[in-house]
This record gives C-alpha cells, structure tokens and sequence, in this order.
C-alpha cells in the first residue's frame, strides 16, 4: 500500500510511520507548514507546527530512509481553520480548532491530494482505531482521541490508517527510543497551535476589537462588570468575569449564556449549567446503517452514549434523528455544554467504543419542550438556559 505518513514532529507520528515501514508498506513522510510564520521553538508543550517540529520530522524520515516533503497549507489553515475559529467564537459558540484542521485539513486537503498523486491512505499518530471500517475508541483510554476523529466522513475514514490506536502511550514512547528516535522523550502538544502562548481571549481581541458591553448575573438581573467583547467568554467559565469581588449570596459565577445580539455576557451559579436536552446539525453518520436512515429521511431513535469534549466522560442518551439534525437527551444532567463544540456518538463495546456518527452543537435546554419551543432564530447563540431569551 503506498501511504502518506503525516508527521508531525512528534512521538505518535513517528512511531505510526515506522511501524508501516516495518510493515512493508511504500511511505512518504508528509510535514503539513500550516502557518507562513511558524515560532522557530517550542515551548515545552506549548503549540505546535513550528521549524523545531519540521526538522525533528524531517530526521526522524532519515532515520527510517523514506522520502520527505513539506506541503505548505497555511492559506488554507488560515481560511479553513483560523478564520473559522475567530468567527465561531464571534458567533457566541465555542470551536474546536483539532477537529476542524482534521476534518478539513489533515483528512481532507492531503488526503485528496495524496489520493490525486496515487497514494492509497493517509496515515497519522492519532490514538484510535479502525476495526472492520469502523472508528473506534484507542486502547489507550487516557489518550484516546477518536473524539476529534468523529467528524470524519466514510470517505475519509475509508483512507485513514491510526498505526498507534492498539498501542498505549508509554509503550509507543519505548518504541520510539528503541527505533533511536531523539523525540522518543519530547512532550506532547497540549495547547492550539496558532495561540501557542495559550491567551486566546488575547488572540482574539487583536482581531476583533474591543466590543464592550455588561455582564448579568441571572440570580438577580443586576448589571455587575462590563465585558470587552462576547467572543472572550465559554460556557462553563470562572475565572476572568471581571467581578469587583464575591457577590452578596457568596456563591461562585460561571458564564451561563452568551447573548451576542445584545452583546451581553450572562453568569450564574453552577445549577444553571445543567442540561438535559441538546441539538446539533449538520448530522455526520459513519455508521451506514444510520446514515441509510438519514438519507432516507427516516425519524428514527437510538440509545447510544454521548460524548461533549474530548476529555470528557461519555453519558447514556437517546438520540432522535430527522434529517441533518439530531435531538439528544442525556439521561443525567451534563454541566456547561458550549455551543459550537461536538457531540460524538458512540456504542459501547468490549472492543473499543463504536464511533456512530456526530453534529455541532447549536441548541441546548433543559427541556424538550423549552428546546423544540424556541426557533433557533430567537434563541441566543449560546445558552443552557431555558429562561434566557431575547426578553431576558
């Protein structure tokens, strides 16, 4: 099989191209240049794609005697990932930059130019695994990362090849220190690649100004900070809300709402967080059997398990599917679910849990009849608040 091993400077990467050349398979070590100013270094674990990971990628095809190429996609990073990025969170919503740059990057923009030059897969280090065609979970459950692989279609996914999803971490770094790799010992990245200081309200100011405007605490309807701009605040989030101090009932705030047509941030205590009640479009469906369904047109429920971050533990569901979108009612409470992230559906198996399909998050309630209630015209950007309105 010829391949493209995307490599991307680090273990996993090197390791996954190294076990199919053990394999016998034909490889080309592909290095993405996704910024045209990458940082010279890294800092520890701080972002990503800089001339540092470029070389140690490069060495590392050396070492295994395969050809190397630098493909320069930062014009389309920048449209496709970037610029998608700062909109989303002008939106109201919170983006997850991993899945979009692999969902229209790494198993999109290569993957169709590999398949164009007559390669046969794209191969990467991410911690999953295909299993008769299927996505599923990596062994590694502390590392696993079919999470941001569930926006992949059946296309993509029919090209993919996850050479370290079998594998659990410290096993694939003694491998790497056995193959003689330096970056056998290097830390993972952990933060975005194109904020690799980690401020992201910081990044995001630059482009878009100051928009300040207030912050209402939903406990008592009082105006208590003014904001900069919507776009710096998640659902979920503590710190950073511009309090004077604690207010009068001494409880903690969170950010539970996001009103961009007003340009106001809404916080709350931590009990308005919780939602029952999620919808997401457009639906993505990996399993065929569903995607039939889809196609079809069908209404049709499942119980499955869904997953709101890539960190995050799965809950039981039901899903209720109609058309491109799909209704998900968690069976317990889920706390501080942000618009504009993933919900990733899985079926639990012994095996590694069967990736079924995903959507964006658009909508969340507490209720089924608060959430079918409200057009999404009317409804605030971002909010798990069944009370927040245009009349709030």
């Amino acid at each position: 099989m010829r391949v493209l091993a995307a490599l991307s400077g680090g273990v996993d990467s090197s390791v996954a191209a190294a076990r199919l050349v053990d394999a016998g398979h034909d490889v080309v070590g592909i290095h993405l240049a996704l910024s045209s100013a990458p940082a010279t270094l890294r800092t520890g674990a701080r972002g990503c794609c800089s001339l540092e990971d470029s070389g140690d990628a490069r060495r590392v095809a050396d070492q295994l005697g395969i050809p190397f190429y630098v493909w320069d996609f930062s014009a389309r990073f920048r449209a496709q990932v970037i610029e998608d990025f700062v909109d989303t969170y002008e939106l109201g919503e919170t983006p997850n930059p991993c899945l979009r740059c692999n969902e229209r990057i790494k198993f999109d923009a290569l993957l169709e130019r590999g398949l164009a030059l007559g390669y046969d897969a794209v191969a990467t280090g991410h911690y999953a695994q295909i299993v008769d065609g299927m996505l599923r979970r990596g062994v590694d459950q502390a590392k696993d990362q079919s999470y941001v692989l569930g926006v992949l279609n059946r296309h993509q996914l029919d090209h993919s090849l996850f050479p370290c999803g079998d594998t659990e971490k410290p096993q694939i770094r003694e491998e790497a220190a056995a193959y003689g790799f330096s970056v056998a010992s290097k830390p993972d990245s952990t933060d975005i690649c194109f904020i690799p200081n980690g401020d992201t309200r910081g990044f995001l100011h630059l482009r878009l100004g100051d928009r300040p405007g207030p912050v209402i605490d939903m406990v008592t309807g009082d105006t208590v900070a003014e904001h900069r701009g919507t776009y710096g605040f998640t659902i979920g989030q503590r710190k950073g809300l511009g309090l004077a101090g604690p207010l009068p009932d001494g409880l903690p705030r969170y950010v539970v709402g996001l009103d961009v047509r007003r340009n106001t941030v809404l916080i709350g205590t931590r009990d308005m967080l919780e939602t029952n009640y999620l919808q997401g479009w457009p639906a993505n469906w990996l399993s065929r059997e569903l995607a039939d369904c889809a196609a079809a047109g069908e209404r049709h429920k499942l119980r499955c398990e869904v997953q709101v971050r890539a960190h995050a533990a799965p809950v039981p569901c039901t899903v209720e599917m109609m058309g491109e979108t799909v209704t998900i009612h968690t069976d317990v409470p889920l706390r501080g679910v942000a618009c504009g992230q993933s919900a990733v559906l899985y079926q639990p198996d012994p095996v590694g849990d069967l990736v079924l399909g995903s959507a964006t998050i658009h909508a969340t309630a507490e209720s089924y009849d608060t959430l079918t209630a409200q057009d999404s015209t009317e409804r605030p950007v971002s909010s798990p608040l069944s009370g927040v309105s245009e009349s709030s």
